[in-house]
């Protein structure tokens, strides 16, 4: 539990998505599309995160979930990013408390957890990451119909064909929902939905936290756009779509 706790104020809240944008992107996932919305599933506000790579397999999403794991590789002659394999890990628990992980690959579908409130339920003092492939599993899929938005089978049959919708160029790939969504000491989210529907951005209450964490030089008075807007920031390295 501490571990996932540790590193979760390291930078910006922004630093993170970017993080799992630089996943999908890596050339052993070779995402053509990615997708960031924020949706409510049973009143409780979500970041969701979906690209079209090559999905993952049982294996792999282990790997993913679990701690210091990585199997990336060259691959044609460019470098993966990331050697450890605890990008997602703290970009998604600096984000809100709680993941849950769709995949389709090629082969089969699975699913699998990453809560810090079902950590705190059942007492663990190790960390716990239950997987479903299929239904081969059957306490691990009764751990994530009982602590996570879902609880039923048919719920997240729905969510993995969320994965290939009309719109994507691929029949595979991973969708990311992040729940209890970390907020301010006012109690406010860290992300503004409201202010434009087509962008996620930074409260200005959150930004001045920021700037106290990490100060402006005294010559700036203007305050660029990407530093607020998670749509500039993206688009300046990515073709991002926020939806």
């Amino acid at each position: 539990m501490s571990y996932i706790r540790c590193g979760c104020h390291q930078t910006t809240c922004y630093d993170f998505p970017s993080e799992l944008i630089d996943n999908a992107y890596d050339p052993d996932v070779s995402a053509k599309q990615f997708w960031i919305a924020k949706t409510v599933i049973k009143d409780q506000d979500c970041l969701t995160f979906m690209d079209n790579g090559y999905g993952l397999d049982l294996r792999t999403m282990h790997k993913m979930l679990s701690f210091g794991f990585s199997d990336k590789t060259t691959v044609k002659g460019v470098q993966p990013i990331g050697i450890y394999g605890n990008g997602f890990k703290s970009g998604s628990m600096r984000l809100g408390k709680d993941a849950i992980v769709f995949s389709k690959s090629k082969s089969t579908s699975c699913v699998g957890m990453l809560s810090q409130t079902y950590l705190e339920k059942i007492g663990a003092e190790q960390i716990i990451v239950p997987i479903v492939l299929r239904e081969e599993d059957k306490a691990s899929l009764q751990d994530i119909l009982r602590y996570s938005p879902f609880t039923t089978q048919e719920e997240l049959l729905t969510e993995l064909d969320v994965i290939t919708p009309p719109w994507s160029t691929g029949k595979t790939g991973t969708r990311i929902i992040i729940w209890n969504l970390r907020r301010t000491s006012t109690g406010a989210l860290e992300f503004d939905f409201e202010k434009d529907c087509y962008d996620i951005q930074i409260p200005s209450e959150v930004y001045d936290e920021m700037t106290d964490t990490f100060p402006q030089p005294q010559h700036s008075s203007h305050i660029p756009e990407s530093t607020y807007s998670l749509r500039v920031r993206s688009n300046s390295v990515y073709v991002l779509k926020i939806v």
